[in-house]
């Protein structure tokens, strides 16, 4: 059995299927409703069987598959519950395993890139995977000085894997997008397809990780592993334990859900402001809480820095600048700077006062000292802005995203999305306050306020 089904052919008559089963299953669906069986009942059941085969086939195939799989994990929370439900669990599936390649591959590998005498480079090496992801999977391993190590080797055919099937999802993304409201497929496609040759080289992720694990030694809060060692599609990094973050939204309890949206949000927004990257795979099987002495002493593990973002001034500060005058109310200004940012073209022109009451519902999170992030808050968003009826719905549309700001965008959709699964109550606020650029108004901006008040 192959370790990952590299064939082009084989891959692509995979995903080829699922749109056909798609079909295929709506029309058993209609049938039943025929002889007169509950709509409701047989759309639930409609709607699991779906999800089993979407992300079975997904998970399966790791590569490109699997890894927009879990791109699209982190917006369960957009979905109406009666959707939900039944999709809920085949997508936290994809958070944290995959079935593994083959021991004897993963020994094939690490001696082609550690050498014939890899073994002795650790004391133990525990060859059943502690997990599995997209383009990889992870050994528990104790390095010859000592150290427990997590091992990431890379699999083979990785490459060819992603392009072809992030190639193949797009030519169905119209099908793909109903999974999730308001969200364009195609662009989420596209991002990640461009920074698949980042993804693959454990050179530039071993850079990121151990400038972030420099940066965050000995945070109270933040705990990078170290980087040990470091080779084409083998990298070494020290062990961490903890609570899977998927563990926590299914099973934590209040103080745990609180302290690891908290720290997820403090970890978006002074990443990029400490270390110039922005983490840009923030689903749930890249974070662990680990344990303090209390409730409020918990530390966020960070892990795969495969996917950052480049931003040596941290985030953009028109982002701050922008925030903060929608949240004073300023719709000239605001318009004003989505137009010179590019976020309104210049073909196009829209009313200040509708750009202000687009954007304010978005915001609402820091409009108040800490906000409760939940499912129906995040429901509620995506239904607004993907009704075609509604004003959001046409304003939106008319809107530009900057290519600059496209990952920027995703990686702060994602962070809210597990925001809402963890229903986290987050003072989100206080974290602007301290790490965003340009949101707190300096003394001319100040000056500028005033007058228009």
């Amino acid at each position: 059995m192959s370790d990952l089904p590299r064939k082009a052919v084989t891959r692509t008559a995979k995903l080829a299927a699922l749109p056909l089963g798609f079909a295929g299953r709506a029309t058993w669906g209609l049938g039943k409703r025929i002889v007169g069986e509950s709509a409701e009942l047989v759309g639930r059941e409609l709607q699991q069987r779906t999800a089993d085969q979407l992300f079975k086939v997904l998970g399966e195939l790791k590569g490109g598959a699997m890894k927009f799989g879990q791109a699209l994990s982190v917006f369960e929370s957009a979905l109406p519950e009666e959707v939900a439900g039944p999709y809920r669990a085949a997508l936290t599936k994809l958070q944290e395993a995959a079935p593994p390649m083959p021991t004897r591959t993963v020994h094939t590998v690490l001696r082609e890139r550690l050498g014939e005498d890899w073994p002795d480079l650790f004391t133990e090496f525990e060859d059943k995977p502690a997990a599995a992801a997209s383009i990889g999977q992870v050994h528990r391993a104790v390095w010859h000085d000592g150290r427990e190590v997590a091992v990431k080797v890379q699999y083979p055919g990785a490459g060819e894997a992603l392009l072809s099937d992030l190639n193949q999802l797009s030519r169905f993304a119209r099908l793909l997008g109903p999974l999730i409201p308001g969200m364009d497929i195609k662009p989420l496609i596209a991002e990640l397809r461009d920074r698949v040759s980042e993804e693959l080289d454990y050179g530039l992720e071993a850079q990121a990780q151990r400038l972030h694990a420099q940066e965050f030694a000995n945070d109270p809060d933040v705990v990078v592993p170290a980087v040990v060692h470091q080779s084409d599609q083998v990298l070494v990094s020290e062990w961490i334990d903890g609570i899977p973050l998927s563990e926590v939204i299914a099973d934590g309890t209040r103080a745990q859900r609180d302290r690891a949206g908290q720290l997820l949000a403090r970890f978006l927004f002074s990443g990029p402001a400490r270390t110039g990257l922005l983490h840009a795979d923030p689903h749930p099987g890249n974070f662990r809480l680990l344990p303090g002495d209390s409730d409020d002493e918990w530390r966020l593990g960070v892990l795969d820095f495969g996917t950052v973002d480049r931003l040596p001034g941290g985030l953009p500060t028109p982002i701050g600048h922008s925030l903060r005058m929608t949240l004073d109310g300023r719709a000239d200004a605001v318009y004003e700077l989505l137009c010179a940012e590019g976020f309104v073209k210049d073909s196009i022109e829209l009313d200040p006062d509708a750009v202000l009451d687009y954007l304010l519902p978005i915001i609402e999170p820091a409009r108040i000292e800490a906000f409760t992030f939940t499912r129906g808050w995040m429901r509620g968003q995506a239904a607004r802005v993907a009704d075609p009826r509604s004003p959001a719905y046409q304003l939106g549309k008319r809107l530009n995203l900057p290519p600059s700001y496209l990952l920027i965008h995703r990686v702060t959709l994602s962070t809210i999305g597990v925001l809402c699964q963890l229903g986290s109550t987050v003072r989100l606020r206080g974290e602007l306050e301290e790490w965003l650029p340009g949101f707190l108004p300096d003394l001319k901006e100040a000056e500028e306020s005033a007058a228009e008040a």
